[in-house]
């Protein structure tokens, strides 16, 4: 199988433009979620007549659930190199909730420092602010994570550092970060790591590493919907020592070995740290999505998505006015990039590109407001300056980009569709009575009024 083989759902749908007309939707928004894949609607669609709850259920259906359930998180381990004796794969709602459970979970030691990067999704930012002293390290002029810096701050806070929290790839410039080399620097300063996978996991294979390796990735988190298999999971993996001590993040149904009125004992991992019942079918979603890429083999997959990559920033470079965040060359890249069209608002460059091209991007700071600033050139005193507005309620001057990003699915004609579109709008040719909501940032065309409900009905 190869990429252009995968069937994937709803590539044939037309959209309504501003001027009436239908056209195929152009999806370049798969950093933020991806559409399933037709053969994981399939497994759903074949698991959701035997579905039950799992665990402790005598039916049929619940013990055939159980067992699927299982054997997906199996599927998970395989996928990303977990050693089935030392780690466990935790099953959450997504990557967020799986830092969020980390950072509520993790035993950090006196005094303890958390080196992050100015590069985080807040994912990987705001939860350790909560539980110990967040060290930010630097980027490179060029948009990449200063590695000087980093070794710098590993040195500086030998001995303290808890944890290295960092990104797997960037989700505003699909830049690639060499993790295995960082876990060694980070081992050396006898701190883990832990690797936001989010973006990093649909497009290149991970591999944890033995225990004993000096470039073993600790804890892992990840999620299911930019893997084609939006059912609502994400995945925690680390090592089961870590989660065997203490209370569970969460208490409740499921967590318990046996319970009094005034005792409690905790049960085994994993059903200690996955409190009531989880995402079944979304489990059942993702082992789904992980035969589909072990039949297209990362080999293929990556040659077919670093070409695109590679064509989209040629012909992104040929528009005028066109100006790309983050070029830094020589650093590997996933196919998301995101820009500025010169004079022209990011929000409503992509509006015009929704409304009159029928092209899905994103807009915006992405969920990374300080390394998007920091990419913008946007001092402290200015940024100070901007949240004053925003916080009054005017989001006018609301810094940001464009953000294109591939899935394996695209082709190089919607990439060609786009740069027509962007000449055009470099050019100024759209419709200039585009209305601006101070108050949500929004730009929306003249006489915009679709009716959701015509395409589709609950």
């Amino acid at each position: 199988m190869t990429p252009r083989d995968v069937s994937v759902v709803g590539l044939d749908r037309l959209v309504p433009l501003a001027d009436g007309t239908m056209r195929p939707y152009i999806n370049l928004d798969n950093a933020a979620s991806t559409p399933p894949f037709t053969a994981v609607l399939d497994a759903v669609g074949r698991f959701a007549g035997w579905y039950g709850n799992v665990h402790r259920g005598t039916g049929f259906k619940s013990r055939l659930s159980s067992w699927a359930f299982e054997e997906a998180r199996e599927t998970v381990g395989r996928f990303v190199g977990a050693d089935p004796l030392a780690d466990v794969v935790l099953f959450t709602r997504n990557t967020t909730e799986s830092l969020n459970h980390l950072a509520a979970r993790i035993t950090l030691g006196p005094d303890p420092v958390i080196l992050t990067t100015m590069m985080e999704h807040h994912s990987n930012d705001l939860p350790w602010r909560r539980v110990a002293r967040v060290v930010h390290v630097r980027l490179t002029p060029q948009g990449a994570i200063d590695q000087n810096d980093l070794r710098a701050a590993l040195e500086a806070h030998r001995g303290r550092v808890a944890l290295l929290a960092v990104i797997g790839a960037s989700n505003v410039t699909g830049l690639v970060n060499p993790v295995h080399t960082w876990a060694r620097w980070a081992h050396e300063a006898g701190a883990r790591i832990v690797v936001d996978a989010a973006q990093l996991a649909p497009h290149r294979p991970i591999d944890l590493r033995p225990h004993g390796d000096p470039e073993h990735l600790d804890f892992l988190a990840f999620s299911a919907h930019k893997m084609y298999a939006p059912f609502g999971v994400g995945v925690l993996v680390g090592p089961r020592e870590a989660f065997e001590q203490g209370d569970p993040h969460e208490v409740g149904g499921g967590t318990v070995e046996i319970v009094s009125l005034d005792r409690v004992a905790w049960t085994v991992l994993p059903d200690r740290e996955e409190a009531g019942t989880p995402c079944i079918i979304g489990a059942v979603a993702l082992a789904a999505a992980i035969e589909v890429y072990r039949a297209i083999g990362w080999d293929a997959l990556i040659s077919q998505e670093t070409g695109l990559a590679a064509y989209a920033i040629e012909r992104l470079g040929q528009v005028p006015g066109l100006a790309l965040c983050a070029a830094a060359p020589g650093v590997p890249r996933l196919g998301v990039m995101s820009f500025n069209l010169e004079g022209l608002p990011h929000g409503l460059v992509s509006a015009v590109l929704s409304h009159e091209w029928g092209i899905g991007t994103r807009s915006g700071c992405f969920c990374a407001h300080s390394y998007v600033k920091a990419l913008l050139g946007i001092d402290d005193q200015a940024a100070l300056a901007l949240e004053r507005r925003i916080l009054s309620g005017d989001r006018t001057e609301m810094p940001g980009a464009v953000r294109v990003s591939l899935g394996l699915y695209n082709r190089r004609p919607e990439i060609d569709r786009l740069a027509l579109a962007l000449e055009a709008i470099a050019d100024r040719r759209f419709d200039p009575s585009y209305r601006f909501d101070p108050t949500h940032g929004d730009y929306v065309p003249p006489g915009e009024a679709a009716q959701f409900s015509d395409y589709y009905r609950p």
